[in-house]
């Protein structure tokens, strides 16, 4: 077997300043996609960037037995139209915003639309479900999930996002909310990266990052290593203390980078999925990256995030292997 098969895909090449789409939000009309929309608003304001909202359109191929049969209409036609009056609620519900909103239909595979759109956007953003375009592809197989695929990180916000009801301009003005933002890290390069995109966005929100590191239970684990004694309750305990050691280095680290920031870290025995999926109820925002340290290198999106967007009480945020020089002085500390 050629063993370049599963070698872990090259960091992507990212620079805001270059992503001028700024926050991009697949928007099919369904009550998750102007969930999705609310949340997208925010984060342009937040940001400072421009918001584009995106509808997609695919043409079904048709064979027409007679000429009678034929539409006076062409299907191409009819679809584009159908995006349109999509777009035409975005509109309505945005007309107070006070933001710049560029509105775009685009043909093709919802999913692959936004994929291809994320090589130029700074975040893109879905609901959890929608009505079979944009939304209902998000959670599907890594082959076609949009957060294994995207090139910014994918924000999935689930039902039970919170919306202002103000009307006007209000709708669009952020509430007073404390929650902190919580980032899962394993110490890769990776969880670093997702680390980061964390701390911005906590900044923006002036709020505080916590740093969770989940230490998996050695159950399950004892009849492949026999030589662990399983006797010894002193092991994760010892564990414990050095990972709590090494996650005062990363603080330190974020604090270099972000030194108006409040951090915290702590690391907690249990399923690393459970720990962040419980954090999406008291979270603003949960982030994750696609891959850590755990299974093959090849796998686009790893199963703790994958996890996590399934069971997900709140807005996920999924970051990709980003290239990124504030990593050039990363800890050296592993696990």
């Amino acid at each position: 077997m050629d063993n370049d098969a599963y070698t872990a895909p090259r960091p992507v090449a990212f620079d805001p300043a270059t992503r001028d789409l700024g926050v991009l939000v697949g928007f099919d009309g369904s009550k998750q996609s102007f969930l999705a929309l609310h949340y997208g608003a925010l984060a342009a304001q937040r940001s400072g960037r421009v918001l584009t909202v995106v509808s997609a359109f695919s043409v079904p191929a048709r064979i027409y037995t007679t000429l009678a049969a034929v539409p006076e209409k062409s299907e191409a036609e009819a679809a584009v139209a159908a995006a349109k009056k999509v777009l035409l609620e975005a509109r309505e519900y945005l007309q107070h915003y006070p933001g710049k909103v560029i509105y775009r239909t685009e043909r093709g595979d919802a999913a692959g639309v936004l994929v291809d759109l994320s090589t130029v956007a700074e975040l893109a953003v879905v609901g959890a479900r929608g009505r079979g375009g944009f939304l209902g592809r998000v959670l599907g197989s890594v082959s076609t999930a949009l957060p294994a695929h995207a090139h910014c990180p994918t924000v999935v916000v689930t039902r039970q996002y919170e919306v202002n009801e103000s009307e006007g301009a209000e709708r669009f003005t952020a509430g007073r909310d404390r929650r902190p933002v919580v980032v899962g890290i394993d110490l890769s390069a990776p969880s670093r990266v997702a680390v980061l995109q964390a701390a911005q966005s906590a900044l923006n929100r002036g709020v505080t990052l916590h740093m969770l590191l989940a230490l998996p239970s050695l159950e399950g684990w004892l009849d492949w290593y026999p030589e662990l004694d399983s006797t010894d309750e002193g092991v994760t305990d010892r564990r414990k203390t050095q990972l709590e050691k090494s996650l005062e280095e990363e603080i330190r680290w974020v604090k270099t980078h972000f030194p108006a920031l409040d951090v915290t870290a702590a690391v907690k025995p249990g399923d690393p999925v459970a720990l962040l999926a419980k954090r999406t109820r008291e979270a603003q925002l949960t982030v994750v990256g696609t891959r850590g340290r755990g299974g093959f290198t090849g796998a686009l999106m790893g199963s703790v995030s994958r996890g996590v967007l399934l069971r997900a009480a709140g807005p996920v945020m999924v970051v990709p292997d980003l290239q990124d020089k504030r990593l050039q002085d990363q800890p050296a500390t592993s696990r």
